[in-house]
């Protein structure tokens, strides 16, 4: 790999092409990725990727001018110090904040290579032009500001307001919710059954915490299996799945936990299963709660799946735990 300060104005130049031409292509990846979740914020980026086309012109003019019509097989991967791009394929199903975010940080590094490079040139009208570039992409981000503005008008920007909060129940409060209430849940019965079976708090605790563990890879790896969100938008199915494996272990850890108490203290199982009956309490109402929230479910109705399947699945490790 080159040291940037070993280029020479015909390399700079030749980089800076290929790289408005990358970004353009970024840009126009990601108005498609965009086209059917926000419509408006694709343009916007289609827009931008006209912008780079323009830089891209402007930069093979003056190197025609210079150096003629063959291009140098160089590359910013090729030089050391010089930031790459993501592979396009990493920012597929992004949300549209961190697709903004991404694009902000494309410019910036863009501006700082033509910074460093008009600080090298030599030549006069080089050393303008990628002065010029570094002050335009300095300025994309009010750019991008004004074309979303223009693009985004208030029925737009509501209707994607809806989408993004559409796909934050998809990709984050259902898988949450699924594992939250499968480990609230499905860790009662073992926990309970343990518990009423042995009356000893830290061997309830090994058993509840190796169900609420086992519960939680074995519905992360079912949730991330089940859908690779390419036709359904419910974005990486690892990020599902890890999120819903960690509600899960969540919610039968809650449970779990005030077993801890020592087995040395009086009354020490009697303390322990109190705590744990009213975290259970707590945890059901707080998913009732959030599925009528985030579910369009009707509170009542909520509160009659979860509390009731609660309560008959504790019921169930009680008299298990009790024969």
């Amino acid at each position: 790999m080159k040291a940037f300060a070993d280029l020479s104005e015909r390399e700079i130049l030749a980089i800076a092409i290929a790289s408005e031409e990358e970004d353009a292509r970024i840009y126009l990846a990601f108005a498609e990725d965009l086209d059917e979740r926000y419509p408006a914020s694709a343009k916007t980026f289609r827009d931008m990727a006209e912008v780079e086309h323009t830089h891209r012109d402007m930069l093979l003019n003056q190197y025609k001018r210079r150096f003629g019509d063959v291009l140098p097989p160089i590359r910013r991967e090729d030089v050391k110090g010089v930031l790459k791009r993501r592979p396009i394929w990493l920012t597929k199903n992004l949300p549209l904040d961190r697709i903004r975010e991404e694009s902000e940080l494309m410019e910036h590094q863009a501006a700082r290579y033509y910074q460093r490079a008009a600080e090298q040139a030599t030549d006069v009208d080089t050393r303008k032009l990628l002065g010029e570039l570094a002050l335009a992409e300095q300025g994309h981000e009010k750019l991008a500001g004004k074309l979303q503005e223009n693009n985004l008008t208030p029925d737009a920007r509501e209707e994607e307001d809806r989408t993004r909060h559409r796909l934050f129940v998809l990709q984050y409060v259902q898988p949450g919710l699924a594992g939250l209430m499968d480990g609230s849940v499905s860790t009662l019965a073992p926990l309970f059954a343990a518990a009423f079976a042995t009356h000893h708090n830290w061997e309830t605790f090994l058993v509840g915490l190796a169900a609420s563990i086992g519960a939680g890879i074995s519905m992360g790896f079912a949730e991330a299996l089940s859908d690779d969100g390419s036709l359904t938008g419910r974005g990486s199915p690892w990020l599902r799945g890890t999120v819903c494996g960690l509600m899960t272990t969540l919610g039968g850890l809650g449970h779990t936990l005030p077993y801890l108490v020592p087995d040395a203290w009086p009354n020490s199982f009697w303390i322990a299963t109190g705590i744990a009956g009213a975290v259970v309490f707590v945890e059901l109402w707080a998913i009732a709660f959030i599925r009528a929230k985030y579910m369009d479910t009707p509170f009542l109705q909520a509160v009659f799946q979860i509390v009731l399947g609660g309560v008959i699945v504790l019921a169930a490790g009680i008299l298990i735990g009790g024969a």
